[in-house]
Parts: structure tokens; C-alpha cells; sequence
């Protein structure tokens, strides 16, 4: 209940703490950074990849990218079914089907993230191959490794029960668009250029 004489208050309200979601990312941008650092000093190679069947590891990317972007659609379509804000009741399994969805789509984009990082690296300016990094691919491996951090603060408010009402949906809507940007710049640029990888 509510203390109106002293003018602050008890209970629920007063365990909300903004102290959850600064928390959170701070312990993203440290993931985003240490995995780009990473990624710039990393020598790339294909030892220890895979190609699951695909041509060549880029392919297998544009693939499994393109199922991370149709799941990360599901759960926005997910998340406002599950809040009321499609105006039609969800179904009981609907909770359920979006955490699974949302545990498959993470399992993929850090199986999608590994093989950026060690088969590509982070790449600028031109190689040593001669090969110019276009924005596109600067922007794909920025976004790639804020998805990470973004990832760790959706966790956080997924799970923090003192964290204010508003941070799951910035939480969620932050890794939902790099997501989309990181599977745009990668299998929406590769899929409008060369078509489905073989």
C-alpha cells in the first residue's frame, strides 16, 4: 500500500529500481564491445566451421539468417498478441510457443554470430586481399555484435522482477531491430543480389 504522508512509497512500486535496466546495458555494450574487439583481432579462418550442407559458410549464414529474421518477426507478432494489442485473445500455448521461438532464434544467431566472427572477422577499410569493405558489411558487423549485447539486456528484463514496466518492451524492440538490420545488411543484401544459396 501506498504511504502518501511522507510523499514516497512501499510495496511493489517502490521495488522497481532503474538501477535493473542501466545495469543491463552497461553488461551489453561490454558484450557488444569485447565481441567486436574480438572479432577485429581475430585472424579469420575456416578451421573450426561449418557449412551444414550449403557451398561454403556464407551461404549457410544467408540461410539460417533468413530463418532468424522470419522468428524475430514471430515474436513481435508474438509479443503484441501476448500483451492485447492485436485484439484478439491469445491462445494458452502462445507463451510458450514465443519463449521457444525466442531460445531457437538465439541458438541460431549465435550459431550464425561464431561463424561470422572466426570465418570473417571484423572487417574495414580494405583488406588484405584487396577487397573494400563496403558500409553495408560495416554496418552488418556493428549490428552483429550489438545483437549480442542487445540479447544480454533482453535477458535481464525478461527475467528481473524490479525492473520498470517499460524496459521488456525497449528491451525487446532494441534486439528485434538490429536483428533485423544485422539479417538485412547480411541475407537481404546477399538474397536481392544472388538469389537462395545452394
Amino acid at each position: 500500500m501506498a504511504d502518501t504522508t511522507s510523499g514516497t512509497t512501499s510495496g511493489p512500486a517502490a521495488q522497481k529500481s532503474i538501477a535493473v535496466p542501466l545495469g543491463a546495458f552497461a553488461a551489453g555494450a561490454v558484450v557488444a564491445l569485447l565481441l567486436g574487439v574480438f572479432a577485429k583481432v581475430n585472424d579469420p579462418t575456416l578451421d573450426g566451421t561449418t557449412t551444414l550442407g550449403f557451398d561454403d559458410v556464407r551461404d549457410m549464414k544467408v540461410a539460417l539468417s533468413t530463418v532468424i529474421g522470419v522468428l524475430a518477426v514471430g515474436q513481435v507478432i508474438g509479443a503484441l498478441w501476448i500483451y492485447g494489442k492485436l485484439g484478439i485473445k491469445a491462445p494458452s500455448w502462445l507463451g510458450m510457443a514465443h519463449r521457444l521461438s525466442g531460445t531457437v532464434a538465439l541458438l541460431l544467431a549465435v550459431f550464425v554470430g561464431y561463424h561470422c566472427i572466426w570465418a570473417f572477422g571484423f572487417q574495414t577499410g580494405t583488406t588484405e586481399h584487396g577487397y573494400e569493405v563496403p558500409l553495408r558489411g560495416v554496418v552488418h558487423e556493428v549490428a552483429g555484435c550489438m545483437v549480442f549485447g542487445a540479447a544480454v539486456i533482453k535477458v535481464v528484463a525478461v527475467r528481473s522482477k524490479r525492473a520498470p514496466g517499460w524496459f521488456l518492451p525497449v528491451a525487446g524492440g532494441l534486439l528485434f531491430s538490429l536483428l533485423i538490420v544485422a539479417v538485412l545488411t547480411s541475407a537481404g543484401w546477399y538474397l536481392t543480389e544472388y538469389g537462395w544459396p545452394s
